[in-house]
């Protein structure tokens, strides 16, 4: 026998003897639940990381994770801005830009979100050279007229790759004969790019930046876009660059323009953990009816263990003890189980569709076209950490009423 006591007994208690076998049953019944559960919470949450970084990296491919802009239209002495910034540790990336309102005519026509970009600084701050569909970003030459278009955008106006399309910009200009007429320019459609997001394939298109500052009548470019070693510093390190920039310049992040999205998708998933974790509480339940049937089964033992001299504290200790490794050998299983589906889960899914011939992401509907998956450490933790204390509430009360046996009554009729 080795000390302590109460765990010396709680472990013999979980080995199963022929009169009690359904207690044990009960007792597999218990680890298995919480198992399920453990599995399911952990691979639900990996799901909704996956689906958070998936937007986060397709949104945060065309959009910067800081922007300077001046106080006019145009940012003055962009050059020193742009050293100021580059001079930032945390800055990996700064480029020019210039955006513009537009109506685009093709065969058909749209609205769309014209930028120009500097083809060899743009890489530096977004992934829109890596999604290209058709032709390369450096065809956009100064005075080429070229423009790269987003591939929804350009289905909508009917156009491909050698196509024309007439940019109309609301920057009037007086005719002696016509009155005020808006700013009208045929480009040439040299690529079609993909990010995955409505948002941008449906209305963003990139021209170069001096073709853009010529169709605005623009002396400078609207802002200077920046990347960051870390997005999630874009705050502080927006506040730094103020500081170094002086009064002219103002500092954005996309904290501020997609904030309300983002914070969405975190409330999402923390009412999620909570609604899971009640699934935790309903496979805990089992763990209480197996406990009380032990303490009904095991009145004579509590009872010659409290005339031999164990105390009330100790009877509620060992049959803690029992209640807790279920628990705990629960808790091991679905956090193996759980990580193994989570890191293998795209692979998995794609194997059920090669054998099913079901497509559950259809490219045609979603723009993420794979299930993702990312297992995070803090979430196994703190599921762990849940399971554990709904466990150990669930032994109080069991262990509680052991605790409280007479020995004389239990002992009347053996």
């Amino acid at each position: 026998m080795f000390r302590p006591l109460e765990l010396f007994i709680g472990l013999r208690y979980t080995r199963a003897k022929r009169r009690n076998q359904f207690i044990s049953f009960i007792s597999t019944v218990a680890i298995t639940c919480i198992s399920i559960s453990v599995i399911a919470l952990i691979t639900v949450l990996s799901v909704m990381n996956g689906f958070d970084r998936e937007l986060r990296t397709r949104i945060l491919g065309a959009i910067s994770h800081a922007t300077v802009s001046g106080v006019g239209e145009t940012v003055q002495d962009w050059q020193r801005a742009v050293h100021i910034a580059d001079g930032n540790p945390h800055v990996k990336g700064a480029a020019p830009y210039v955006d513009i309102q537009s109506f685009m005519q093709g065969p058909r026509s749209s609205g769309a979100q014209v930028r120009g970009v500097e083809p060899s600084l743009e890489p530096k701050v977004s992934n829109i050279d890596q999604k290209m569909v058709e032709g390369k970003l450096t065809d956009l030459t100064d005075r080429g007229w070229n423009i790269v278009l987003g591939k929804e955008l350009a289905q909508n106006l009917g156009v491909n790759v050698g196509d024309r399309v007439t940019v109309v910009v609301p920057n009037f200009r007086s005719s002696p004969v016509a009155g005020s007429l808006p700013t009208i320019r045929q480009f040439h459609v040299s690529g079609i790019f993909e990010l995955g997001m409505q948002e941008f394939d449906s209305n963003l298109a990139l021209i170069n930046i001096h073709d853009a500052e010529r169709l605005s009548d623009l002396d400078g470019p609207t802002g200077i876009r920046l990347r960051l070693d870390d997005m999630f510093n874009a705050r502080p390190v927006a506040r730094e660059l103020v500081d170094q920039l002086g009064q002219v310049y103002s500092v954005t992040t996309w904290y501020d323009s997609h904030q309300n999205f983002f914070s969405a998708i975190s409330m999402e998933k923390k009412v999620m953990f909570i609604i899971l974790s009640l699934i935790i509480l309903v496979a805990v339940i089992n763990l209480v009816s197996m406990l009380m049937m032990l303490v009904t089964d095991k009145q004579a033992d509590i009872a010659i263990l409290r005339t031999l001299g164990a105390t009330p504290l100790s009877i509620m200790g060992t049959f803690m003890v029992q209640g807790l490794l279920v628990g705990v050998v629960g808790i091991v299983f679905g956090v193996g189980i759980g990580s193994l589906l989570s890191a293998y889960l795209p692979q998995i899914v794609k194997w059920i569709e090669t054998v099913t011939g079901v497509t559950f992401l259809s490219p045609d509907v979603y723009y993420i076209s794979e299930l993702p998956s990312q297992l995070l450490p803090r979430d196994v933790f703190w599921v762990s950490l849940i399971t554990f204390l709904f466990a150990l509430l669930a032994t109080l009360y069991p262990a509680w009423r052991a605790s409280r046996t007479q020995p004389a009554q239990a002992l009347r009729y053996e």
